[in-house]
């Protein structure tokens, strides 16, 4: 009797550590589901400069990018800036299907909140930094049509943005044009680093679940919870959007336009996608192992070495962050879809990618419950960003 007391005693203390296996109260979320949901934060990220531009962070180079950005004259012909594209009050996109500089462009405008967690820029990773990703546009010529001489001539007319650059980066902007066209990339890209968004009913759903308060995560909708679930596990979208951000960061094979796309858009469905970016990239001298990183010892640009150009890259394209997605519409990297929830679908109907969880293609009422979720990443000003002077920062 002594030895059966024993073993039920040592059963019961072996199962202490299976706790958090248990079901969370009211929620039913597996210890497997749970882990995969506290993996979605916290949020926001802790800051950390861009070893590879020495004025991130400067509240004095973030206002003049701040300048920069909402500046047409950055154009040749003097009507098209950063915000014409990416505006305030459309998430910082502007909810075209494909954008619109001085031409068309075959890709859909990204939001630009978080772009200082990516490590590669732009749908196809044509840019290892945000300062390169910011000159981009400045020099091709569906968008700007610019180069470095008329890059310098905005300074040269303007006397107090002339002041501005000078108290930034400690030389006149006539000095050295290439030099300038980057360091005008650098302060555009000190000003995105503030684009980040704020808190959302998921973020607060998980922190209660991290603290083990069960009451506060039982507030959460149970529609998104049942989307979340799906998220994380039949549906397997966690593979690729991962992480706080909700992206991998990576590259994976787009899905292809549909008929009526294809025909309204000439050559859409022949995009290269990473083939293009990475041979671009490849090839730029604004690379982080070009002369214009600042972090001297280039381990920055170790991703950038290991570089390889390959076929295989063809029509892959960076995964999107999906914080504040509902706001971000078009959607897909040709803009097809107007509606989150045609998105979701069309993905749907898209074969599952080898090793991916799902099984079967995701019933209507799973796509809706998918769209609740994702209506839960969205902080207070997801369409209307508040735009605003960087503070008391004056310059010059």
């Amino acid at each position: 009797m002594a030895r059966r007391g024993l073993l039920l005693w040592l059963m019961l203390a072996c199962q202490v550590p299976l706790a958090p296996a248990q079901a969370v109260p009211g929620l039913g979320l597996s210890l497997s589901e749970q882990q995969q949901i506290l993996a979605l934060g916290p949020w926001p990220p802790t800051w950390r400069a861009d070893p590879s531009n020495r004025v991130s962070g400067d509240p004095l180079a973030i206002e003049l990018g701040r300048r920069l950005f909402l500046d047409p004259r950055m154009s040749p012909l003097g009507y098209i800036a950063c915000v014409t594209c990416h505006q305030p009050d459309r998430s910082f996109a502007d909810h075209k299907a494909r954008a619109h500089g001085l031409a068309d462009l075959p890709r859909n405008t990204p939001a630009l909140a978080n772009l200082r967690l990516q490590r590669w820029f732009g749908w196809g990773g044509s840019s290892d930094s945000l300062w390169m990703a910011s000159i981009r546009p400045m020099l091709d010529a569906r968008e700007f049509d610019g180069s470095p001489a008329t890059v310098a001539r905005l300074f040269a007319r303007d006397a107090e943005l002339a002041a501005c650059y000078r108290r930034v980066f400690a030389v006149s902007a006539q000095r050295d044009l290439e030099r300038t066209l980057v360091n005008v990339g650098k302060a555009l890209a000190a000003y995105q680093e503030t684009l980040v968004t704020g808190r959302t009913p998921f973020d607060d759903f998980r922190d209660a679940l991290a603290r083990r308060d069960w009451g506060a995560a039982s507030t959460y909708p149970a529609a998104a919870l049942r989307g979340l679930r799906l998220f994380v596990g039949r549906a397997d979208c966690v593979r690729c959007h991962a992480g706080p951000n909700f992206t991998d960061g990576a590259f994976h094979p787009g899905v292809a336009p549909e008929a009526g796309v294809a025909i309204a858009v000439a050559g859409l469905g022949g995009d290269r996608g990473r083939l293009e970016g990475s041979r671009s990239l490849a090839a730029s001298r604004l690379n982080l192992l070009g002369p214009y990183n600042d972090d001297a010892t280039r381990r920055n640009a170790a991703a950038t070495r290991r570089l390889v150009v390959r076929e295989s890259q063809r029509g892959s394209f960076r995964t999107p962050s999906l914080r504040n997605v509902v706001h971000t519409g078009p959607y897909l990297h040709n803009g097809q879809d107007d509606r989150l929830q045609d998105a979701l679908q069309h993905l749907a109907r898209t074969p599952a990618a080898p090793g991916a969880m799902r099984a079967a293609p995701l019933a209507a009422d799973e796509v809706r419950d998918l769209a609740d979720f994702l209506a839960s990443l969205s902080d207070p000003d997801g369409e209307r960003r508040p735009w605003t002077s960087t503070g008391t920062t004056r310059c010059p």
